[in-house]
This record gives structure tokens, sequence and C-alpha cells, in this order.
């Protein structure tokens, strides 16, 4: 489910959602109505994501972990997996929202370094995800961290396997692939379309560099399955157990 409404604050060039200013507007109620949906669609996983929230002297956080919190008190054996904005990098800010304990932190670093701009906003970068990534990792060691990754926008295997070994550098655990997909003739234009091979060929990759779990298709994306890791984890604790 998406989060602090429908107006983002950046302008990236691969994703259609709208760009605005939403004026600091935010729905009190939004915590009740994520615990409601969650009953209602009886879940066992749910990934909130939101647009990004420039806006907000805490840049949405706030609202993330109230969010959180409540799904987490109201249904104790569900499992919340966020993907978030980078909350500017502020550790108060990122703090605010891992003290909310989501079993899964996802941050996406979208694309590789040389091609951040202009796929990504301005406001958005290639180290400013990988130091979010890695605050998570050094101060919430028990929270997974998570980022994506659109191929065919131009990048070289080279500077996959690079932007996959940063990830794991900071201690990210999983990570997803999938097909950029141009979203209208005002975005960026498809460069190349993978092949299915190849998407196992980064998963195999991406293992090698010592990934925990790997997600890789043509229509993968950063929440696409996202429940199956906590099925990996359960499947692994059986094995170790038996």
């Amino acid at each position: 489910m998406m989060i602090l409404g429908d107006t983002c604050t950046r302008a990236c060039k691969f994703c259609n959602v709208k760009t605005g200013n939403p004026k600091g507007l935010l729905d009190p109620d939004e915590p009740r109505k994520a615990s409601e949906m969650v009953e209602l669609m009886d879940l066992n996983y749910i990934v909130i994501t939101s647009v990004d929230r420039d806006d907000l002297p805490d840049f949405g956080s706030g609202q993330f972990a109230s969010v959180v919190e409540r799904v987490n008190k109201d249904f104790p054996k569900v499992n919340v997996e966020v993907l978030i904005p980078d909350f500017a990098v502020v550790p108060e800010h990122m703090h605010t929202l891992a003290k909310s304990n989501p079993f899964v932190i996802a941050q996406n670093i979208e694309t590789v370094k040389r091609l951040t701009h202009p796929v990504r906003d301005r406001r958005a970068g290639y180290d400013k995800t990988l130091n979010a990534l890695k605050f998570y990792n050094e101060n919430y060691p028990e929270i997974a961290t998570k980022s994506s990754i659109m191929v065919g926008l131009g990048e070289t295997k080279e500077e996959l396997v690079e932007t996959m070994t940063d990830l794991r550098n900071v201690g990210v655990k999983i990570i997803t692939f999938g097909q950029y997909l141009r979203p209208s003739l005002a975005h960026l234009e498809v460069q190349r379309y993978y092949e299915p091979e190849e998407y196992d060929h980064l998963k195999k990759i991406a293992y090698d560099i010592g990934f925990e779990f790997v997600a890789s298709g043509p229509m993968v994306r950063s929440s696409y399955k996202a429940a199956d890791y906590f099925k990996y984890l359960e499947d692994k604790k059986e094995k170790e157990n038996a």
C-alpha cells in the first residue's frame, strides 16, 4: 500500500507518479486505515511504500513510523516491509522509521552510478541511498535491508556488478532486478530488453557476491513476491533444526 498521498515532490524520469507540492497535507487517520486494510484483506505480509515528501519537516518518517507501529500493534504476526524514501539521510528521521520495527527496510538504488542522473531526481542519489542503507545496517542489524535495480537503461554488466558490490558492502541482504518499462513518451526510452537467461545470470552473480535472497526477472519489481524472503527464512530455520 502507498501512504503519504498520491503527489510526489520529486520527478524521477522513470516514474509516472504525479509530481507536485502536497503543501504539507497528511491524513492523520492513515495508520488506522492501514490496519483496517490488513484486516479486510486478511494479510500476513504487507509492503508499505510512499511518494517522496520533501515538503514535510521529517520527510514523512513520522507518518511511516505511525503506520508501521499501528499494524504491528494490531497484527503482531503480520510482517511489515517498508519501501521508503531516503528521508534526506537525516539520522533523526531514519531512527524514527527504524524504531517502529519493520521486518524489512527497502530503499531502491534504481540504477548504476553513471546513470543516476538523469534517471533519478536530483535530490536523490547513488551515494545517498548507499549511506541510508548503511545507516540501517549499522544501527539496526536485526532488520534486513533490501534494494532494487532496473535494467535496460543503458548500463553495462560491469556497472551492474559494481552496484551489487557497493550494496553488499554496506550490508544489504536482499536485491531484485527487473526490466525498465517506459510509462509514457515523456519518460526515458528503453535502451535494451534483457533476455530471460540474463536475469538468471544476474541472480547467480548476486548470490556469488553474497546476497542472502535475490529475485530477478523481466517483471520483477522491488515488492515482487516480497513475502518469499520470509518463506526463505522459515525454510532455512526448519533445515537448521532438522
